[in-house]
């Protein structure tokens, strides 16, 4: 169940008062994918949003920040086990490959896995936020000058048109999977294992755990994962001419056990109303916007999941405190 939340939860969030005043801009993107989206979102009941719309060029830079967080386990602990397992990796991904990362972002695990494949073809990454895609390629294609890095701009959980190939595998690290309800998380791997036929999936997974690490992860004490929720409020002002005021909205994140997710919200402060598309929308004091959810797996769950995907389970790495893995996955033949 999810805790109740009363107008003392603020002070317990760390979040201060409002006071900053906002201009609506024109009205840019209400067509858009993000406006269709936010639009539905702020219609229903619950309201809820899919994390996808965090990154823009501002979320994705704060999502940097994130992953320096000491709080933040999953960035660092993911760092070690490609390190020290990166041969075997490069040995199981095999020569010539293309290596297609799906959420790319800054590209920076990507190297580890580079520095330790024996002549790898190409390198597509895949990420929504296309600014930060192509600004983060420039300095891959300097440190790499012999490997053809071909970005590409869209969302992974829809259909991508790949670049032809005979030897493909799939880098999805960061437990983006956990974004992803079962059901999701299902489809994704089956549309996964269509584009990496006769090749493989190195997917990094986070792991169930004790729920005071993980409120510490998704509550750090500096601001900086409130400060990357509210963005999503930021984004939608600039893009979508809505009149949001991002500091009457409450950070909020929680471990549900049943679920074994963080569930990540906006909690309105007060009675509030925004507008979007012509359209009034009344918020209640206490009302969420869901914006996120970080399911968490076991390893056998996970390679349950991956096997009824269509994929053969293969090696699993974990950290000595049990806290992250990263699977090989192998694909159905082509």
């Amino acid at each position: 169940m999810r805790p109740e939340i009363t107008t003392g939860v603020w002070d317990r969030l760390g979040d201060g008062p409002a006071g900053a005043s906002y201009t609506l801009p024109p009205v840019a993107a209400a067509g858009s994918a993000f406006g269709i989206e936010m639009l539905a979102a702020l219609s229903q009941r619950p309201r809820r949003i899919a994390p996808k719309f965090f990154y823009d060029e501002a979320g994705s830079a704060l999502f940097d920040r994130i992953c320096d967080l000491q709080e933040y386990y999953p960035t660092r602990t993911e760092f070690g086990l490609l390190h020290a397992h990166a041969g075997e990796m490069a040995a199981l991904i095999g020569p010539a490959a293309d290596i297609v990362e799906f959420g790319a972002g800054s590209l920076t695990k990507i190297r580890v896995l580079l520095d330790a494949l024996p002549r790898p073809r190409r390198f597509v990454p895949v990420d929504i936020s296309a600014e930060h895609l192509h600004a983060s390629a420039v300095p891959l294609r300097r440190a790499y000058p012999g490997l053809e890095v071909l970005p590409l701009a869209g969302d992974f959980t829809a259909e991508l048109a790949l670049p032809a190939s005979s030897h493909r595998i799939g880098f999805f690290p960061g437990s983006s999977i956990g974004n992803m309800d079962r059901g999701e998380a299902l489809a994704f791997l089956r549309r996964c294992g269509g584009w990496l036929r006769g090749g493989g999936l190195l997917i990094g997974v986070d792991l169930v755990k004790d729920p005071q690490v993980l409120h510490a992860a998704y509550n750090d004490g500096a601001g900086v994962t409130a400060a990357f929720n509210r963005n999503l409020l930021v984004r939608a002002n600039r893009e979508l001419g809505t009149d949001f005021v991002p500091e009457q909205f409450a950070h909020y994140a929680y471990y549900d056990p049943g679920q074994r997710r963080i569930e990540m919200h906006l909690v309105s402060r007060c009675e509030q109303r925004v507008h979007l598309g012509g359209r009034e929308f009344a918020f209640a004091e206490g009302e969420s916007l869901h914006t996120e959810n970080s399911h968490k797996y076991t390893v056998a769950d996970f390679r349950t999941l991956a096997a009824e995907a269509g994929f053969e389970p293969r090696a699993v790495w974990s950290d000595a405190q049990g806290r992250f893995s990263v699977h090989w996955l192998v694909a159905p033949p082509a």
